[in-house]
């Protein structure tokens, strides 16, 4: 009658390991945020000079430092919410 086949057991090492780098990939790229964004403030872009370049550059290090250390802790406060 129920042609859905059965969920298969989930491994919390697994799941674990997926976690672990889905936080590290969030804190890389933050970390590439901030560098682009002094990059940007030290005007080495051709794109982009002036007070729009540090501007741009300031917006860039906040959204990376964001990025690098407020997300990671609301990632992992929503996987300690959310048990396998």
């Amino acid at each position: 009658m129920n042609d859905m086949p059965p969920i298969p057991p989930v491994d919390p090492e697994k799941i674990a390991r997926q976690r672990h780098f889905a936080i590290g990939l969030f804190r890389l790229s933050g970390a590439f945020l901030v560098m682009f964004g002094f990059l940007a403030i030290m005007q080495r872009f051709s794109w982009v000079q002036g007070d729009k370049a540090k501007a741009f550059g300031i917006i860039m290090v906040i959204v990376g430092l964001f990025q690098f250390v407020v997300v990671p802790r609301l990632m992992l406060a929503l996987f300690k919410r959310s048990r396998p």
